[in-house]
Formats: structure tokens, C-alpha cells, sequence
């Protein structure tokens, strides 16, 4: 039995329009509807057939939806979440696909009150947006993050699981707060410390501009591919997250000062040691199955 027969999709960039794509290829007779904000967003949407309707309005979308998932950036979701709370069934659940959650939790119950509220968090995305850089696999053998309150019902909770199952992610079920803390360090961080850099080389006025990119190496490379996300989504998330933001910062600034002393000192066991323990973290990630071990990490070119 399908989890859910009508599932609507707000917002159609990169994650929404994979969602949809996903949950066509894998469990094809459910309904799908999508909305989108922008006007041209939404038409290109019905160009490329990516829902069986892409409505005008965020309310016209969700009439006879059982799951409506939210894919807008973080600080939209209460004001999209407050435009749908008078046209939303009473026993649709609400779930979302952003990366801070415990803020967003919040916001959603907040605002909707009377619906079960099962924040989510797909760990997977490219630095591509919009609907035409969505694709089915994205989510396959790649970790799901489910955070639902301590008083959530179950079978909600089973249904938006199950749901993600199929479409072929790995289920964890977490604590909003314990997440973001976790994510502070694994995703939030190094996006600010790759915006950092990209932003540093591109002030620095005795290296021009080409020479940035005619001599960029394979490590600056992967740190301008980060860094090419898109810029709201990251603006909402380091603002809505910046408790847990903020603690990994200070603790990678006290980290980094002591790598700076290692430089200084010439203390080569410490940079020698400290290296070792981080190639490990590289081999247990492809261990895991989370990237390629393939040169430029299997990425295609071209």
C-alpha cells in the first residue's frame, strides 16, 4: 500500500522537482501537484510535465493533498506554511525539506497548528538549482534525516518514512536540536569556510581574477563548487541556524589557531598526526557508501 495517494510540492527547485521526479519513478500512480513562487518557475514546470498539475497558488495546491512537503528556503516557511492554513485538509501532514530544523519545527506548528507537522531533511544536492536540475536518483543511498516532535504520532511519522524509503533513501530519526548541531558541523561550516575562501581569493588584489581560475587547483575547485549553492537557501540557513552555526565557528577558529602554531613552530608531528586523522574521516566516508573514490570523486565533466 502507497504510503500517500496525493502529494503536493511547494517549491520546484533542485530538491522539489527531483521529489518529483522521484515519486513518479517509484510509485507512479500517486498525484502529483506542484506550486512554485515565480511565475516563470511554474512554466517551466508544465514545459517539462513535472507534476500532473502545477497550480497558480500555494493554496490551490494543497485542496486534496494528504502530504504537502515544503522545498522553499528556510525563511519562507512560515509565510508559505501561514498562506496554505486555510485551504489545507485537516488531516494532510506537513513535512519540509530543509536543513535547520529545530527553527522550522517552530515555525510550522506555529502556523498550523491542527496538522501533523514531520520535518525532514534529505542530506543530498549540486550546486544546481532550479526545475530542469532536479533528477530521480538524487536521493538513493543517501541519508534522510526525519526530526519529528516528542509528541508526533507515529503513524504519520511511519507514513512520511516510508515515503522516503521508496524513493530510496536511508531513514534516521533524530532530534530537531541534536540535528542541527550535527549538520552545523557536517554541511552549514564548510559551506562558510568555502564561501570564505572563494570570497578571499577574489579580493586579493595581486592575484587577477584569471589567474584565479587559470591556476585553480583541484582543492579550490571543489571549494567554488560548493560555494556556487544557491545563495538564499544558504543565507536562511546560516540566519536560522546560527546558534549551532556560531559554536562549530568558534571551535574551528580555536582549531585553526592551533594549526597556525604548528606552521609557525615547525612542529611537523602535529601537522603529520592531524593529517593522518583526517585522510581517515576521507576513507570511512567512501567506506560508507557517502562518495566516489574515483578521481574528482566520480563528478562527470563536460
Amino acid at each position: 500500500m502507497l504510503p500517500f495517494a496525493r502529494v503536493t510540492i511547494i517549491g520546484l527547485g533542485l530538491i522539489g522537482s527531483s521529489l518529483l521526479r522521484a515519486i513518479r519513478a517509484e510509485m507512479p500512480t500517486v498525484i502529483l501537484t506542484g506550486h512554485d513562487a515565480s511565475a516563470e518557475v511554474r512554466e517551466t514546470a508544465r514545459r517539462i510535465g513535472l507534476a500532473d498539475d502545477i497550480t497558480d497558488t500555494a493554496g490551490a495546491a494543497v485542496t486534496d493533498a494528504d502530504l504537502v512537503i515544503l522545498c522553499v528556503p528556510v525563511g519562507a516557511m512560515a509565510a508559505v506554511a501561514t498562506d496554505i492554513a486555510d485551504d489545507l485538509p485537516a488531516d494532510a501532514i506537513i513535512s519540509d525539506v530543509g536543513s535547520c530544523k529545530a527553527e522550522i519545527l517552530a515555525a510550522l506548528t506555529a502556523a498550523l497548528p491542527n496538522n501533523p507537522i514531520i520535518p525532514a531533511h534529505p542530506v543530498a544536492g549540486t550546486e544546481n538549482s532550479g526545475p530542469e536540475a532536479g533528477f530521480a536518483s538524487l536521493f538513493k543511498g543517501r541519508w534522510c534525516i526525519i526530526t519529528p516532535p516528542a509528541d508526533a504520532n507515529p503513524v504519520a511519522v511511519e507514513r512520511v518514512s516510508e515515503l522516503w524509503k521508496r524513493i530510496g533513501a536511508d531513514l534516521e530519526i533524530m532530534d530537531a536540536a541534536h540535528h542541527d548541531l550535527v549538520l552545523a558541523v557536517t554541511s552549514h561550516l564548510p559551506h562558510l569556510i568555502a564561501y570564505t575562501i572563494v570570497g578571499t581569493a577574489s579580493d586579493l588584489e595581486n592575484v587577477t581574477r584569471s589567474e584565479v581560475i587559470k591556476y585553480s587547483a583541484g582543492g579550490f575547485r571543489d571549494f567554488t563548487r560548493i560555494a556556487a549553492s544557491d545563495p538564499t537557501m544558504w543565507r536562511d540557513v546560516f540566519l536560522s541556524n546560527k546558534d549551532a552555526v556560531l559554536e562549530m565557528l568558534q571551535r574551528f577558529s580555536e582549531d585553526l589557531s592551533a594549526l597556525q602554531r604548528a606552521i609557525r613552530w615547525n612542529d611537523g608531528d602535529a601537522l603529520f598526526n592531524l593529517f593522518t586523522r583526517t585522510r581517515a574521516i576521507r576513507r570511512s566516508i567512501i567506506e560508507e557508501g557517502q562518495d566516489d573514490p574515483a578521481p574528482d570523486f566520480g563528478r562527470a565533466h563536460g
